[in-house]
């Protein structure tokens, strides 16, 4: 590693023979570690879900390993729930520079539009699809816009997985048992059109609303991952856990562009670096119980009844009722889509 400008660490001979012992390796050689500086840089992290939810696990390893290995320079602070309530505010936050980093979360297609295309039900085919396009050059794309229109550095792309209905009162196993049901929505037009196009009664609700509305009987059911159904204890309010597969969930976790252009390219490297890990972690986490034999062994314990559903018939009307419009909004980013192949 190069030097630290003798600008950013802002100490002179006298002050360095203070600080005692431990800056004397410092003076001997006339070399400062690179991240080295008087103050560590604060990077608060906020995000609408704690621990034990599997991006909170992820990104708070990650605050935990930037603050250790940037040498007192950086101290990134990981909040899950307390600091922010909701997805939105979150990501004004991150806009406007007051905190650092952040992520919608499943709000991402509220936030930012552009990434609407890889929602619809049953156009990403697979996780190795998926992660292939948002490490790839799809991503690349995306990234660029969400930096040019927002001011905002995509650190990483991430995922809850494929989205599966829970429900209280029955199972749902083909498009027909939708039908009547309130099923909630994150608020991104195209989880509406997902669920009224598939034959229920889409109800938009931020997350955090969520709980008290099924127990209140607001609605009868929603659709989150498997991931998700046990770490946000969705076993509470619901009986069954129908294996759709409807709606990939990507996300992304996002730095204020300006205070991105205030790190060091050291500080910048070591930054991506740990995002990238910790999109690993979170993706290892969703995919390994996103299948029926996990998915049973991960909740039937928890009171839930996990049910096979009727994917192909649910994917079918899902192309003939969801996809024309979309496909049209879309374009060429649908196209490449589509047609990807790993």
């Amino acid at each position: 590693m190069s030097a630290a400008p003798t600008s950013r660490v802002s100490l002179n001979r006298r002050t360095l023979l203070r600080a005692g012992a431990g800056m004397a390796g410092i003076l001997a050689t006339g070399r400062a570690p690179a991240f080295a500086q008087a103050q560590p840089k604060k990077l608060v992290f906020a995000h609408i879900n704690a621990v034990p939810e599997s991006a909170a696990v992820a990104f708070d390893w990650m605050a935990k390993e930037l603050t250790a290995r940037s040498n007192g320079a950086l101290e990134m602070q990981f909040f899950g729930k307390t600091l922010i309530p909701q997805e939105l505010e979150i990501m004004n936050a991150v806009k406007s520079g007051s905190i650092a980093m952040g992520s919608p979360a499943g709000a991402a297609a509220t936030v930012f539009p552009e990434m609407g295309a890889l929602l619809v039900p049953y156009l990403v085919k697979d996780y190795t699809s998926a992660y292939a396009m948002l490490n790839g050059r799809i991503g690349d794309k995306l990234s660029k816009e969400i930096e040019d229109k927002y001011k905002l550095k995509v650190l990483c792309y991430f995922d809850y997985g494929f989205r599966h209905f829970w429900t209280a009162k029955k199972p749902i196993v083909e498009p027909k048992d939708l039908r009547g049901l309130k099923i909630r929505v994150q608020q991104a037009k195209i989880f509406g059109d997902t669920i009224n196009g598939l034959g229920g009664n889409a109800v938009p609700m931020a997350y955090g609303e969520v709980v008290t509305a099924a127990k209140q009987g607001v609605i009868d059911g929603g659709d989150l991952p498997i991931v998700n159904m046990k770490a946000l204890k969705i076993y509470e309010v619901s009986k069954y856990a129908s294996l759709t597969y409807h709606n990939y969930g990507p996300t992304n976790a996002v730095m204020n562009l300006e205070i991105w252009n205030g790190l060091s390219a050291d500080q910048q490297k070591l930054v991506m670096d740990l995002s990238r890990a910790a999109q690993g972690k979170i993706r290892e986490a969703t995919e390994s119980v996103d299948n029926f034999a996990k998915a049973k062994q991960e909740l039937e314990p928890l009171g839930m009844t996990v049910v096979e559903a009727n994917v192909e018939e649910f994917k079918k009307v899902a192309q003939q009722k969801i996809w024309p419009a979309y496909k049209s909004q879309y374009g060429a980013l649908w196209d490449e889509i589509e047609g990807f192949k790993v």
